[in-house]
């Protein structure tokens, strides 16, 4: 499983996730979280279709499982990896 974090530098909400997502990836090894700035990648989040930051999308393999957009909790992340 690997989540994709579609961030940028100058995001405030972003800058909030970031510890959350650093605490979710030690507490969870088996995921892999993948961070992409938007500035650097914008190729990859049209890819995805990621039209507002910070969003996180929840691939098992090639296939979308889920998608969160806006700041989110600990605890909403680990349900997203868990379902």
């Amino acid at each position: 499983m690997k989540v994709l974090d579609f961030y940028a530098d100058w995001c405030g909400p972003c800058q909030m996730l970031k510890p959350i997502i650093e605490q979710v990836s030690k507490e969870h090894p088996e995921v892999e979280f993948e961070a992409i700035n938007i500035d650097e990648q914008q190729e990859v989040a049209e890819k995805y279709g990621v039209m507002s930051i910070p969003t996180l999308i929840v691939m098992d393999g090639d296939e979308i499982k889920e998608t969160l957009v806006g700041l989110k909790s600990k605890a909403e992340i680990e349900k997203a990896i868990a379902a």
